[in-house]
């Protein structure tokens, strides 16, 4: 989008280049030991808030399966590394411009009188905090929002946003501790939603970072091992199982702009995905920052990517993605689900089915108009309307919503279910890719059981739940 930015570096437009897809929860084995630099979940979607339709939203999880009474640290965000939001309007699977969020905390070391000495507590509060006041907070986080844009040789220049009254500096809120320390943490919270100016783009954009509960419906424990589905096929069977994330919180990077300020004139098509990196010192003080997580479409590298590859793809830029192609044009999850439940997978390879909705934008929905790098980015038309909050379906596409997933994804959108039935080739018996013939289980109803509704969102931004608390606890009978 030339209005904010400069051209990206032309690339070379190759068609037989086929990549794979990208991160989610613990996904490959380093990340695994890195959870503050984890991207658990990427949404991309026009803004469904009244009001808002002409915005685009974009949140990015981070530092996933967060236990609501997990203190006395609680979770900060990493301050030797910064987290991106990576958006390429140009179809080069490289970003057309970067926004990019750095933190940065501060403690207070509040301390009490104890026997005349004065001694540091070990707790992030000594009192309870509340809108405007954080005079009991000991730690404080703060960060900062930057567009990174791109010259045509590819240097990068990084300008701070700024909010309303010219300050660059943004809060956080503390994380949901509990109700004696924080009695209305909605309320709270919202007072850290910031208004920031984009330059070069009429409109402006809103912002907010904090803890939030996360929205992912998914049965994690069932699913790793090896899809132990008690009922895998049947409309009937969802919600007749366990959502591993129902008890869980997450770290929500929530940012929305005009969506005039993302697209290229004639082409309403962006893609989109999340990377942290993390800095190195090297030889003389020298810090670089090695890409250490990266997600754009969810469960692809725990369920797509082999395991020689996971940390080399949360490594590597989309434009790069030919080399994990056999994971996406010959996946082992159809075949498995195959072995294990004896319902046949498609029989067309390469998938070019799973090629369109991960690596091209499928034709019709979300494919660029001009020739695309094939790149496993989020894609969204924003050309289509967003559907008002309690109309959703949360099938998306194939439940007859085009402003859900794979067209974007919203908080509501039912990703596993829609990935494993896609998976099992439903495109095919919707008429596209070469028709059902290619998918005998095409139709089958397959879930994971976990239950997903609008009654798991909110109706305007940050459009993710506030985070859940561990106190007060129900009483529970002695022993």
């Amino acid at each position: 989008m030339k209005r904010i930015l400069l051209a990206a570096s032309a690339l070379a437009l190759t068609a037989s280049t086929l990549p794979a897809m990208a991160s989610s929860h613990r996904e490959a084995p380093m990340i695994a030991g890195m959870p503050r630099l984890d991207a658990s979940d990427f949404y991309l979607f026009r803004s469904y808030e009244p009001g808002h339709g002409s915005f685009v939203t974009m949140i990015a999880d981070y530092v996933p399966l967060q236990d609501p009474g997990g203190g006395p640290n609680f979770y900060q965000m990493e301050t030797n590394g910064y987290y991106d939001m990576n958006v390429d309007s140009n179809g080069t699977g490289k970003p057309t411009y970067t926004f990019r969020f750095r933190f940065k905390d501060m403690t207070k070391g509040l301390s009490l009188d104890v026997g005349g000495v004065k001694v540091a507590i070990p707790l992030i509060n000594d009192g309870q905090i509340s809108t405007g006041n954080h005079k009991a907070l000991n730690r404080i986080e703060t960060y900062t929002v930057s567009l990174v844009t791109y010259s045509s040789s590819g240097a990068a220049t990084e300008t701070l946003l700024t909010n309303m009254n010219g300050n660059s500096m943004l809060a956080k809120p503390a994380d949901n501790i509990g109700d004696k320390s924080i009695p209305n943490y909605a309320e709270y919270a919202a007072g850290f939603t910031y208004t920031l100016q984009i330059p070069g783009c009429t409109g402006h954009g809103r912002v907010f970072v904090g803890q939030r509960k996360d929205p992912f419906v998914v049965n994690l424990g069932e699913t790793f091992d090896l899809v132990n589905y008690a009922n895998p096929v049947g409309e009937q069977y969802n919600n007749s199982a366990m959502d591993d994330l129902a008890g869980k919180n997450v770290t929500s990077l929530v940012w929305e702009l005009p969506a005039a300020c993302l697209t290229n004139v004639g082409d309403p098509v962006v893609g989109a995905w999340t990377t942290s990196s993390l800095g190195v010192t090297g030889a003389g003080g020298a810090v670089t920052y090695q890409q250490v997580s990266r997600l754009a479409n969810p469960l692809v590298n725990e369920l797509v990517i082999g395991l020689p590859d996971k940390d080399k793809f949360n490594a590597s830029l989309p434009a790069d993605d030919a080399q994990f192609a056999k994971y996406v044009t010959n996946p082992t999850v159809p075949a498995l689900i195959q072995a294990l439940f004896n319902t046949p997978a498609p029989t067309q390879f390469p998938r070019q089915d799973l090629v369109a909705v991960f690596l091209t934008g499928v034709p019709g929905l979300n494919q660029p108009a001009n020739m695309v790098t094939p790149s496993e980015e989020m894609r969204l038309n924003t050309s289509i309307k967003p559907t008002a909050y309690g109309a959703q379906n949360r099938l998306g596409v194939i439940g007859g919503d085009n402003a859900g997933y794979p067209n974007g994804r919203r908080p509501g959108d039912d990703v596993v279910d829609i990935t494993l039935r896609v998976a099992m080739g439903r495109l095919y018996t919707l008429g596209l890719f070469g028709g059902a013939s290619n998918a005998p289980s095409g139709g089958l109803d397959f879930t994971d059981g976990a239950y997903t509704d609008d009654t798991h969102y909110l109706q305007a931004f940050p459009y993710v739940m506030p985070p859940l608390s561990d106190s007060p606890q129900p009483a529970h009978e002695p022993n």
